[in-house]
This record gives C-alpha cells, sequence and structure tokens, in this order.
C-alpha cells in the first residue's frame, strides 16, 4: 500500500512520529521519506516529531482545538478560544489559547498560533469538558464557566473590584449578554473559588452573576 493511502486512514488526526514511521516500515531511509512527504505537501509539521495531514492527501486536517490538545499537554482550550467555541463572545479569535500544568509555551506553526497558560494543578482539573467536533475528534475544551474564570485569571491588569467595573467587563469589553450570563452554573463556580487564583476579582464575578441569575 502506497504510504499516502495508509495515511488516509488518519484523516482529522494528529499524527505522531512513531505513526509516521511505522507506516514507512519497508523503507530503507524512512527519516527521507519523511523529508520528502514534507517537501510535496503531504505532511505539515507542527513541531519536532508531530504532523498533520497536508494539502497533498486532499482531505481536512484536524480542528485546530484537537491540534493544541497535541501541541503541548497535558492541556484544554480555554479563555477567549473556549468563549468563541460556546457562542459566548461575538469577536473571532486568532490564536488558540489554552491552560496546561505544564510550562506556558508558544507555538507559531503552518496552519496557526498556539498559546498555552500554565495553572496549578488544583485548579487545572475544574471545568474541563470531553467534546466530540465529529465521529474522529473529541477534544479538551473548558466549560462556559471555567472559560470565565480563566479569562479573567490569565490576563494581567483584570483586577475587578466593583459590580460597575465588573459589567463594564463582562458586557463592554468581552461584549457578552445578560441571557448568555444568566445560564452560567455561578453555584458550581463559587465552589471552585477555594482553588482560584485572583480570587477576589472572581468574587466580584459571581456578585453580577447572581444579580443578573436571580
Amino acid at each position: 500500500m502506497k504510504i499516502e493511502d495508509a495515511l488516509l486512514n488518519f484523516r482529522e488526526a494528529v499524527l505522531t512520529r512513531q505513526i509516521v514511521l511505522s507506516l514507512l516500515k519497508g523503507y530503507q531511509r524512512p527519516n527521507d521519506k519523511v523529508s520528502e512527504m514534507i517537501k510535496q505537501g503531504i505532511l505539515i509539521p507542527l513541531k519536532n516529531g508531530l504532523y498533520i495531514p497536508g494539502p497533498g492527501l486532499h482531505m481536512d486536517p484536524p480542528n485546530d482545538k484537537l491540534i493544541a490538545n497535541h501541541l503541548w499537554g497535558p492541556s484544554y482550550v480555554s479563555s477567549d478560544s473556549a468563549l468563541s467555541y460556546w457562542g459566548m463572545i461575538p469577536e473571532k479569535v486568532f490564536e488558540v489559547l489554552s491552560c496546561t500544568t505544564k510550562l506556558a509555551k508558544y507555538y507559531q506553526t503552518p496552519i496557526g498560533r498556539f498559546r498555552y497558560y500554565h495553572v496549578q494543578e488544583s485548579y487545572y482539573s475544574l471545568g474541563i469538558k470531553s467534546v466530540r467536533l465529529t465521529e474522529r475528534q473529541t477534544v479538551f475544551i473548558a466549560s462556559p464557566e471555567k472559560a470565565l474564570f480563566d479569562r479573567i485569571i490569565l490576563t494581567s491588569g483584570i483586577l475587578l473590584r466593583s459590580i460597575p467595573q465588573t459589567e463594564s467587563f463582562l458586557f463592554e469589553d468581552l461584549r457578552m449578554d445578560e441571557q448568555q450570563i444568566s445560564l452560567l452554573d455561578f453555584k458550581m463556580m463559587e465552589k471552585w473559588l477555594v482553588f482560584s487564583p485572583k480570587r477576589k476579582s472572581l468574587e466580584w464575578l459571581l456578585k453580577v452573576i447572581k444579580a443578573i441569575s436571580i
């Protein structure tokens, strides 16, 4: 079987070097073949040892959120990227933003930019959802509640200290609306406070969410 045909079984997948080399067992110089496939547009390198199918295969690439999960992990997509996915904010996001328990990281790849923020393990595990995007793609992404927490925690300069200031942040900066905010599970968010940085800012956030939800 041609390597191109074998790669069709991995459509919408992120490919490790081990997977690619396993498909090249019959080649005497598999590393040279990998370099050739990159030049031909059959593979797109994301970083050392990680690839996605290229335009030369004429099939859909994996979703950028799935790519984010694989580029640096453990990680989950969050902040504006998750808020946009859930329809909580109207703006298009030009970087995929994620949280990780590992060191902060940034990748500029041929298919986009990926930024990772470090958070503590005790906070990391809260509010992560496993979402099936397609039959072949399942990603880890923050719930709307966790994505909003992360937006406040990870953005330097955001210190909420009053209801008007918090409302301005939600309705003017993020351009969220009251109906969206009223659907957030503020009781669950309250349970997260003990594990969360920027606790005072988050307490003001919850005061506004409660007032809207009641």
